[in-house]
């Protein structure tokens, strides 16, 4: 049986579009899901977010809904974008990190236009999955939350969602069928162009 770590925060509307894609992995891949904080992997690797350049902003934010409407998927934007969504990924822990509680999180956050800072619609989301509200404050929750997103960083993941399998990272929501071909061909990297880019040399580095 191999192992896959999917890493996601729920503030990412291609998180959201990713997980039904993880369907598309192997049968026998068995998938960990594991919540982390976005805000902690930008921090590290000194990124901004796409919600933080206004026209990339934008661009996202057209670009999802056009895909959501390509492809028949359930999409309506928040209240506001970025929002916090510390709390929403300690539910998920207090809740079993289980696909159901996983897809209700979305569901609830990314086709309802709900505002995620309205304390009503992290409520009824507690209520829903059967959570005693008391279990997010709960030093264990926080805990792994630091603790999946510590790793992350450790696995070098820059964002979400994110793959992870047999020591490699598979970013983004369109990054199923990579990572598929990876176990199928575990020496893939191994080969041709693929290892001719993993030692390319840096041309000209941008002064920050």
């Amino acid at each position: 049986m191999k192992t896959v770590d999917w890493y996601f925060d729920f503030i990412s509307p291609y998180a959201y579009f990713g997980l039904p894609l993880l369907k598309g992995l192997p049968a026998e891949a068995e998938v960990r899901y594991q919540p982390i904080l976005l805000a902690g992997l930008l921090n590290h690797w000194g990124q901004k977010g796409p919600a933080e350049i206004p026209p990339k902003r934008v661009w996202t934010y057209r670009a999802c809904v056009w895909w959501a409407k390509q492809h028949g998927v359930p999409f309506k934007m928040p209240a506001a974008h970025p929002f916090n969504s510390l709390p929403y990924l300690r539910l998920c822990i207090a809740a079993g990190n289980t696909p159901a509680a996983i897809q209700t999180i979305f569901e609830a956050l990314w086709t309802t236009g709900a505002d995620p800072a309205d304390p009503g619609t992290l409520a009824a989301l507690v209520s829903r999955l059967d959570v005693p509200p008391e279990r997010l404050a709960e030093a264990g929750v926080k805990e792994a939350l630091r603790a999946n997103t510590a790793e992350a960083v450790e696995r070098g993941v820059f964002g979400v969602p994110t793959l992870f399998l047999q020591g490699q990272v598979f970013w983004g929501s369109d990054a199923v069928d990579f990572a598929a071909a990876f176990v199928a061909n575990p020496q893939l990297f191994e080969t041709g162009e693929f290892q001719r880019a993993d030692t390319l040399p840096i041309g000209v580095a941008r002064k920050v």
